[in-house]
């Protein structure tokens, strides 16, 4: 961002993730509204940013169901993508969400397991309340203070969830699950080693969910799983992770 120009301020606030680089880039909008627009990169935020996400990152999805007609002359059984606020998940879901041949399935931060509290699984774990100005699912505790969330991903550590993902969810539209920050480096590791492509640690969790479907619904049926990013800025954290000399 710096090289194309932009002047870069760190959040140095709360647990200093995503959560609190919304509050303050909120906080900075609101009161400076005569001469600052408030632009974001995921499906969460009041109205009408959750929409404008979508409809952006939607052209993941029209492309996509354009290439797989063309290669495969048929829809996909599933469409697999990792959800932190959930704006690559709400991409590449849109153009399916219509197809009744397609299940999407979003995949949430697993973190050190849902039985703890290092995890970002507000679908899974969460309930209703509002944050930043929408009303969806939340990692919070009885009294509405939100929780912090834990994953391996920068990405997913997100307290909460796309609204739009919530109404999936509730109607039954799409599948939700998560996978664990081990699961997830695993299947860095794999797809790194198998195919020479280096995922994100948030693609990972869709990579780690592909790889721990059952081989028998499997059978005979065609995944998309959306890499929403390259690996290459995880290598650092990778690197002592993975202890390589």
């Amino acid at each position: 961002m710096k090289l194309l120009g932009a002047k870069v301020h760190a959040v140095q606030s709360g647990s200093k993730t995503l959560k609190d680089a919304m509050n303050d880039a909120i906080r900075h909008w609101v009161t400076n509204a005569r001469d600052t627009f408030y632009i974001i990169g995921t499906v969460a935020g009041p109205h009408p940013y959750p929409m404008m996400v979508r409809d952006f990152q939607g052209i993941i999805s029209y492309e996509a169901k354009a290439q797989i007609l063309k290669a495969q002359n048929r829809m996909p059984d599933f469409v697999i993508a990792c959800i932190g606020g959930g704006s690559n998940a709400m991409g590449i879901f849109s153009h399916f969400l219509e197809e009744s041949e397609t299940t999407c399935i979003g995949i949430e931060a697993g973190g050190l397991g849902l039985d703890t509290d290092k995890h970002g699984a507000s679908l899974a774990k969460g309930s209703p309340g509002v944050l930043h100005g929408q009303m969806s699912y939340l990692l919070q505790d009885d009294d509405g203070q939100i929780l912090e969330a834990h994953s391996i991903s920068a990405g997913l550590d997100y307290p909460g969830i796309g609204p739009e993902h919530a109404h999936l969810k509730e109607i039954g539209a799409a599948e939700y699950d998560s996978i664990t920050d081990e699961e997830a480096l695993d299947a860095f590791v794999w797809l790194s080693q198998k195919e020479g492509i280096i995922p994100a640690f948030e693609s990972s969790h869709a990579i780690a969910y592909l790889k721990k479907m059952d081989p028998e619904r499997l059978k005979n049926r065609l995944v998309i799983v959306n890499l929403s990013g390259r690996g290459d800025k995880d290598m650092i954290q990778a690197k002592n992770l993975l202890h390589f000399d």
